[in-house]
C-alpha cells in the first residue's frame, strides 16, 4: 500500500485526483458514468463455476468484475474504465485504504496490459514517486498454467519437510496459494522452484515478447519475477505489479498490481470475454473525498495505422501527456477507418497520423481537418510546433 510520506501530494484525494487526471488522459472514463448510459445483466454462477482464490485480493477482483462487465458497451467501443473505492481495515491491509481501479474491457491483445502499465507508471511519476519498480511475468494460457501448476505441487510434496504444519494441508489442494505465501515469506525452496514462463507455448512467448516490446519502445523497465502469480481461475497471460523503492532504506512498497483476467471475464459473461485491470492502492490520509475533474476537450485526435505505428504511438502520448497537450485516441482499435469515424464524432480541428512509414522515419502527419492541408513533423519537434501552432485545446 502507498503511504503519502513516500509522494508530493499532501492528502489522498489530491493523489486519486491527480490519477484519474492522467488515466483520463489516456482515455479511460468513470465507471459510474458508463453505467448511468445502460448496463446489461449478467449470468448467475452456477456451483460448477466455483473458484479457487490464491491470493486476498482476488474476492476483491471478483466484486469489482460483476460490476465493470456490466457495462454496455457498443459494437466498436473498448471501454476504459476508473472506479474508485473506499476498503475498511482487513479488506486489503490492515489498515482501511483506498483504491482506483482501472479496467479494460474487450482488448484481448497485449496493447492492453501495455496502456494500463504505462499509465500506472505515468500516475507513479505524476504523484512524486521518484523510482519505481515494474516486476511482471506470464501464467500462459489455462492449458499453460495447468501444466505449471501441476509440477509446482509434485514439487512442494518434495519439499513438505520445509512447510509449516499448518501450511501443508493447503499444499495439497492449492498448490498456487501455496507458492505465493511461501514466495511473501522468502522460503528458500522458492529458488528452485518451477517458474510459470517455461510453460508458455510458442504462441504465449510471442505474446509475451509483444508486450515487452511495447514496455521497451516506451521506456519503461521491467524485472521478470517468477514470484508474481495469481490464481488460474482469475488470471491468464501477463501479472504485473508496481513497486516504490527508496534508495536510502532500501525498502520496496507494493502499490499498484494488475494483470489480464480473461478467465474470470469469461465465467462471469458466460462467453469468451477479455479484461485487465490495474488497481492503485493508497493509504487514507487527510482529505479523501475524491472531486470531479474537469475533462478537457482536446483538439487533436491521434491516430495508427499499422503494427509499428501502435508501438510507436505510446511514448508520442506520453511525451504530449508532459507537455501539457490533450489529445484523443483509440489505441485499442487497429482499423484506420473506425479511428476515424471516432476522430469525426469528436469533431476535433486536427489529426494526427502515425502509419508504419513515420514509425519508422520518427515523424507524425499534423492534418488540418478544415483544409486538409498537412506537414509531416519530427517526433522531437512535435510539441513546439503544436505549441507555436496553439493546437492545444
Amino acid at each position: 500500500m502507498l503511504q503519502l510520506k513516500d509522494t508530493s501530494v499532501e492528502n489522498t484525494a489530491a493523489l486519486i485526483t491527480r490519477a484519474i487526471r492522467t488515466a483520463e488522459y489516456y482515455g479511460f472514463g468513470s465507471l459510474e458514468n458508463a453505467l448511468a448510459r445502460g448496463k446489461k445483466s449478467l449470468p448467475a454462477l452456477q456451483k460448477k463455476d466455483e473458484m479457487l482464490f490464491a491470493r486476498k485480493d482476488e474476492k476483491i477482483l471478483l466484486q469489482s468484475a460483476r460490476i465493470t462487465l456490466t457495462v454496455n458497451k457498443g459494437d466498436r467501443e473498448v471501454p476504459l474504465l476508473w472506479r474508485v473505492v473506499k476498503h475498511a481495515a482487513g479488506a486489503r491491509s490492515q489498515f482501511p485504504c483506498i483504491t482506483l481501479e482501472l479496467h479494460v474491457i474487450g482488448a484481448p491483445t497485449a496493447i492492453a496490459e501495455a496502456l494500463l502499465i504505462i499509465v500506472a507508471n505515468a500516475i507513479a511519476e505524476e504523484i512524486g514517486i521518484e523510482k519505481s519498480v515494474l516486476s511482471i511475468n506470464s501464467i500462459g494460457s489455462m492449458e499453460s498454467s495447468n501444466r505449471f501448476v501441476r509440477d509446482v505441487g509434485h514439487f512442494l510434496r518434495k519439499h513438505t519437510d520445509s512447510i509449516s504444519p499448518a501450511l501443508r494441508p493447503r499444499a495439497a489442494s492449492d498448490p498456487l496459494g501455496t507458492m505465493i505465501h511461501l514466495f511473501e515469506k522468502g522460503h528458500p525452496a522458492m529458488l528452485r522452484a518451477p517458474q510459470s514462463v517455461e510453460y508458455l507455448t510458442e504462441e504465449e512467448r510471442r505474446r509475451f515478447w509483444d508486450l515487452l516490446e511495447y514496455l521497451e519502445i516506451s521506456g519503461i523497465s521491467y524485472e521478470l519475477s517468477p514470484s508474481i502469480l495469481g490464481s488460474r481461475d482469475l488470471w491468464s497471460h501477463t501479472l504485473f505489479e508496481l513497486t516504490s523503492f527508496d534508495e536510502e532504506s532500501g525498502v520496496k512498497t507494493t502499490f499498484a498490481t494488475g494483470g489480464r483476467y480473461d478467465p474470470l471475464a469469461t465465467r462471469l459473461m458466460g462467453s469468451p470475454a477479455s479484461a485487465v485491470t490495474a488497481t492503485i492502492v493508497t493509504e487514507i490520509r487527510g482529505k479523501s473525498k475524491v472531486q470531479a475533474v474537469k475533462r478537457v476537450n482536446p483538439a487533436l485526435y491521434f491516430a495508427h495505422l499499422g503494427a509499428e505505428a501502435r508501438r510507436k504511438i505510446l511514448p508520442v502520448l506520453e511525451m504530449l501527456r508532459r507537455a501539457g497537450i490533450p489529445v484523443e485516441q483509440s489505441l485499442m482499435h487497429e482499423r484506420l477507418q473506425e479511428q476515424m469515424e471516432r476522430a469525426k464524432s469528436t469533431h476535433v480541428p486536427y489529426l494526427l497520423i502515425m502509419g508504419h512509414k513515420e514509425a519508422m522515419e520518427g515523424t507524425v502527419i499534423v492534418r488540418e481537418v478544415a483544409t486538409n492541408s498537412q506537414e509531416a513533423i519530427s517526433l522531437p519537434d512535435l510539441t513546439s510546433y503544436l505549441k507555436r501552432q496553439k493546437v492545444l485545446a
